[in-house]
């Protein structure tokens, strides 16, 4: 029992001697290494730092895992503390997943010339709410007004911040302490636990549900409707389809009943198609004009899907219908910034423009890029790689399919062709960490134990990052073995 006295003592004494040797802070904030760090991320980081890197070691002392103290070990750890502290947690990321409207990556990047209006807004001041000829106080609804009103046949339009606002601020303007009558099969929930039957209920309208999940009839919708009625709700299901034996009522219909009974009729359209698709070999979804032209009151859709500009959501409809809604309080909660007011105003003016359109705006671009040219630039970019990473791979070429994504053209499959690395010193998944945490992000997928990678995703620039990323993955895995 106290033979192991001794030996406890001499553990004691020397983790206390190891503990004594650890540098102070003032000693360490005098070496070079440690000064441009302090310049470069100031005086308080700095010093966080440091006491974060000796604490560390404290710990690792005391615990019998560090046996050796050294002020460059400690200065290399605050360094790296210091990066991590630097780094933005919203950074740019690689897309190489072949998911287009990727929600968790930030759904549709922006238009170069949207990225330039952004720049040039949020660098000053700007017109937001402020009318030049007149010198006095404007409306920030002008600036995407007419723009939605050409390109959708409407009478009038707003833009807010989201789809699922849009949703929300009809719903509250049409039909607080009102009935809203909605099919069983378009009660839909999408990602982050979005739930239609929520927003009704949050709107203050009182939700009428008819039909059934796969079937619902003009009739179901004309015997749920009472002097209580406020509107009747279609909503378009773009994140998933009900196939087999179904049925759903046209917009045109609806409108028909509505302007029977004097209820106005509002579809949420969702993916905020301004063109048809079909023309480009997609399959086909209703656009927004489409439903204006059938007679809808209002329309909204969503500005960061298929349109392929900034988070935003688009309300087109009657005069009568959007001057309710700009008036109601809850649009100011709702309100864009002016800097996705930018965004949003030019990328709607490249839909002018047709050829303009599905060059510079990526969402576009990328969807309807012919299978030719995917091909092409998969084989570029896998000769590309084999030059540089030697045999650490086998590298090939595969078709495959792209998603639209965000919740648009559900089950749709996109003819794509990837490439399909093997790894021969690592397993797919590693490969797939490794690209995942170099800087910056290259985001890929895997299937049948290869990480794919799909160029319809790639902006060209970015084909050499991809490259440099695989080129780093592979000389660690090879440092690995030889170790």
């Amino acid at each position: 029992m106290w033979a192991g006295l001794p030996s406890a003592r001499m553990a004691r004494m020397d983790i206390n001697s190891l503990l004594r040797t650890l540098p102070k802070v003032d000693e360490l904030l005098k070496r070079e290494d440690i000064s441009a760090l302090d310049r470069a991320h100031g005086r308080t980081l700095t010093l966080e730092a440091l006491r974060e890197a000796l604490d560390a070691a404290r710990d690792a002392i005391r615990a019998g895992t560090l046996a050796e103290v050294s002020a460059d070990a400690i200065a290399g750890e605050a360094a790296a503390r210091l990066a991590a502290k630097a780094r933005r947690s919203l950074r740019r990321v690689i897309n190489a997943t072949g998911i287009v409207v990727h929600t968790n990556l930030g759904r549709s990047p922006l238009a170069e010339s949207a990225v330039e209006a952004v720049a040039e807004v949020a660098r000053g001041y700007s017109t937001l709410e402020y009318d030049v000829p007149s010198g006095e106080r404007g409306s920030r609804h002008v600036h995407v007004e007419e723009l939605i009103c050409r390109l959708t046949g409407a009478e009038a339009a707003m833009a807010v911040n989201n789809n699922a606002s849009a949703v929300l601020l009809g719903l509250a303007a049409l039909s607080r302490r009102k009935e809203a009558i909605v099919s069983r099969g378009q009660l839909v929930e999408i990602g982050g636990s979005f739930r239609i039957p929520d927003i009704m209920r949050e709107s203050g309208a009182k939700m009428i549900e008819v039909g059934t999940t796969n079937k619902t009839h003009l009739r179901d919708y004309e015997n749920a409707i009472t002097p209580k009625t406020g509107l009747i709700l279609k909503v378009h299901s773009s994140n998933y389809r009900v196939v087999g034996f179904t049925e759903e009522v046209p917009i045109a219909e609806l409108v028909a009943l509505g302007a029977k009974h004097g209820v106005p009729v509002f579809e949420d359209q969702g993916s905020g198609v301004l063109i048809d698709l079909a023309r480009f070999g997609l399959p086909g979804e209703p656009t927004v004009g489409a439903s204006v032209a059938a007679g809808a009151d209002l329309v909204s859709a969503s500005g960061d899907k298929l349109l392929g500009g900034p988070q935003a959501g688009i309300l087109a409809g009657t005069r009568e219908v959007i001057a309710k809604l700009k008036k109601h309080p809850l649009a100011r909660c709702v309100r864009l910034d002016k800097m996705t007011l930018a965004a949003l105003e030019v990328t709607l003016r490249l839909y002018l423009d047709e050829e303009r359109l599905l060059a510079e705006v990526p969402t576009l671009r990328m969807l309807t890029m012919p299978a030719a040219e995917v091909a092409r630039r998969a084989g570029g970019l896998a000769g590309a790689i084999r030059d540089a990473c030697g045999d650490v791979f086998e590298v090939a070429t595969a078709a495959d399919t792209s998603r639209a994504g965000g919740g648009s053209l559900p089950m749709e499959d996109i003819p794509t062709t990837v490439v399909a690395l093997a790894p021969q010193r690592l397993s797919a998944t590693v490969l797939e960490e490794r690209l995942r945490l170099s800087e910056p992000a290259v985001i890929a997928r895997i299937k049948d134990g290869r990480l794919l990678l799909d160029p319809r995703t790639l902006r060209l620039d970015e084909e050499p990052e991809v490259v440099a990323a695989l080129v780093r993955a592979g000389r660690d895995a090879a440092s690995q073995a030889g170790a």
